[in-house]
């Protein structure tokens, strides 16, 4: 008789979830995560920021303000952490209102949202945004009186618009694309540290 092939369990990461089991947000987000064991702390966020080429500036105010307003979102039930740790497996607890609705609400990518991204507001190409355009993305995806979903919002596109354009001015669609499942960093970081290099 012939030997029943045994099932091989994908590996795990140490943050307890399998890796090829992550949702596209948690994997846009581990990027950050430096050590890899499922929790993000500023000191990465520091790390991750600086690593993809933003200035000293904007990684401390990042480090700051993103592990103190999605720490405890991503904790629940838990004593607040005062070094303000960032739960991965739980980060779609911390997924803010006023936003473009491309990740739902496990996480998951929504292609027909990231589509109607472009479709909308892509006017002048339609494989771009100009500033003028995502301007306009974040005045229509605000929902009334959700202030931190706007500042929330304006943070993110405004960092990925400054870190990402082209030399035209232009933030391409396979940019925002790689953004949204998690492979841009890891680009970003490889791209700077070739730069090095030379």
């Amino acid at each position: 008789m012939g030997e029943v092939s045994k099932s091989v369990s994908p590996p795990s990461s140490p943050g307890g979830e399998r890796v090829d089991e992550r949702n596209v947000l948690q994997k846009h987000v581990a990027f950050f995560d430096r050590d890899k064991d499922g929790v993000v702390y500023p000191w990465e966020t520091f790390k991750g920021f600086r690593a993809i080429g933003a200035n000293l500036f904007l990684s401390t105010l990042s480090a700051v303000f993103i592990n103190i307003g999605l720490s405890s979102k991503t904790r629940p039930g838990k004593f607040p952490n005062f070094l303000f740790p960032i739960e991965i497996k739980n980060i779609q607890l911390a997924k803010h209102g006023s936003d473009s609705g491309v990740y739902d609400s496990e996480g998951r990518f929504v292609s027909k949202k990231f589509e109607e991204i472009f479709k909308k507001h892509a006017l002048t190409y339609p494989d771009a945004l100009t500033e003028k355009e995502l301007k306009a993305l974040l005045k229509s995806n605000r929902e009334p009186k959700d202030y931190s979903g706007w500042v929330a919002a304006w943070t993110e596109w405004t960092t990925l618009y400054n870190l990402c354009k082209d030399d035209n001015g232009l933030l391409k669609k396979e940019t925002v694309k790689a953004v949204y499942d998690g492979s841009l960093f890891e680009h970003m970081e490889k791209q700077r540290a070739s730069k090095k290099k030379k």
